[in-house]
C-alpha cells in the first residue's frame, strides 16, 4: 500500500529550489550590531533583492 501524497515528506532538488526562488524573487536583510558594555559600536544593515530577468521582457537592441 502506498502512502498518500500529503504523508510523504517533500524532497525538493537545490535546482528546483533555486529556480522557485529566483522566479518569483527573493528579498533578503539582515542587521549586524556590534556592541560592547550596551555601547553600539558598529551596526551593519545589509538588504539585496535577488531575481531573473526574463528574456521575453528584455527589448532586442
Amino acid at each position: 500500500m502506498t502512502q498518500p501524497q500529503a504523508d510523504r515528506p517533500s524532497q525538493i532538488a537545490l535546482v528546483d529550489l533555486l529556480d522557485r526562488l529566483l522566479g518569483t524573487g527573493v528579498v533578503l536583510a539582515g542587521d549586524i550590531v556590534i556592541s560592547l558594555s550596551g555601547v553600539d559600536l558598529v551596526q551593519i544593515r545589509l538588504q539585496a533583492l535577488i531575481s531573473t530577468i526574463r528574456s521575453d521582457m528584455v527589448e532586442p537592441r
